[in-house]
């Protein structure tokens, strides 16, 4: 599309709310390369059009988000948008966070995308799906100082994704089976910057071989929808041997979900959410039992969510239009 047309159409819609998902990255042994899509939790955020270059963060829960927007997550992807666009209009963003920072099942990202995308709306989709995730990564670097797309991509595209690559970025879209997906949410944080620094910074050949065919497997099994390769697959030989120990109890309710009948699991992101995929309601409702005792048992207060893999991503829900009279000056 030419910036040209999207000039005498951005100017009539000024206001969008878009639901941002919440996504599990990693999918056990597919380290900042595979992720998925979840249909719950999700963030409720409303972008607004302003007629002056800059961009304004508002939170609507007791989080405490930076305001600056260039060390937020949903306003860095932004600053960053507008810089390419040479605009002299701006953006207002008022987040409504549903999904916990710290909580493994990017948070972060939910607001980078959906920042990313409601913009883009109201430039009448002027970027592709690929250039905001570009943009959006500059979110995950001011969350864990580095660029890194395996929320961002499936919470923009939905699905199941795999990024082969992040300079230059490529990333895959992968069909997936009708899973269930069942979330255990430990109310403890873990800081993916902290997560990242404990792990090891050398691997030896053997584990990174049987890492290689797990993920091979995992891709293989969704996109065959064999679900006994599936679950051979979601083993993680690197990561989650070092990362599990910040999730209290993480082997006992692994072991207890999958003798529930899950397919398998793991770690979400750099915890300590801990997500079981099932083949039907009833086996994910029976996982979801299993992880609640265990956290009752220990006393730890918990949030769990029994969803799908949402094929959508980021959703806009509502739009209003009004004129803007500074919104042509996007660069040609």
């Amino acid at each position: 599309m030419q910036l040209e047309e999207s000039r005498a159409t951005a100017s009539q819609q000024k206001e969008v709310t878009v639901h941002a998902p919440g996504t599990v990255a990693n999918l056990v042994c597919g380290f900042d390369v595979l992720g998925l899509c979840l249909n719950e939790p999700s963030d409720v955020m409303h972008v607004k059009l302003l007629d002056e270059k800059k961009v304004i963060i508002h939170s609507k829960d007791g989080y405490k988000l930076p305001t600056d927007p260039a060390q937020n997550t949903a306003g860095a992807p932004l600053i960053e948008m507008l810089n390419e666009l040479d605009a002299n209009f701006g953006f207002e963003v008022t987040i409504e966070k549903n999904i916990k920072p710290g909580s493994g099942i990017g948070s972060s990202a939910a607001s980078a995308a959906g920042a990313v995308v409601a913009a883009n709306h109201l430039l009448n989709n002027t970027f592709g799906k690929e250039d905001l995730v570009r943009f959006a990564m500059f979110g995950e670097k001011v969350a864990t100082g580095v660029k890194h797309a395996d929320n961002i991509a499936p919470c923009i595209y939905g699905g199941v994704t795999l990024i082969r690559s992040i300079f230059p970025l490529d990333i895959i879209t992968i069909p997936a089976p009708d899973l269930y997906v069942t979330v255990v949410h430990p109310q403890i944080e873990v800081r993916t910057s902290d997560a990242r620094q404990i792990l090891r910074k050398e691997v030896q050949l053997k584990d990174a071989i049987k890492q290689w065919g797990n993920i091979a497997g995992l891709v293989a099994g969704l996109l065959k929808n064999d679900y006994d390769l599936i679950g051979r697959s979601l083993e993680d030989v690197i990561i989650e041997p070092v990362r599990s120990i910040l999730i209290p109890g993480f082997a006992e309710v692994k072991l207890k979900c999958i003798a529930a009948g899950a397919l398998g699991g793991g770690i979400s992101g750099s915890g300590p959410s801990i997500f079981m995929l099932s083949t039907n309601l009833q086996i994910a409702k029976a996982v979801e039992k299993e992880m609640m005792t265990f956290y009752n048992s220990i006393g730890i207060d918990y949030n769990t969510y029994v969803t799908t893999i949402n094929k959508e991503g980021v959703k806009v829900v509502n739009y209003t239009t009004a004129s803007i009279s500074n919104i042509n000056a996007i660069a040609s």
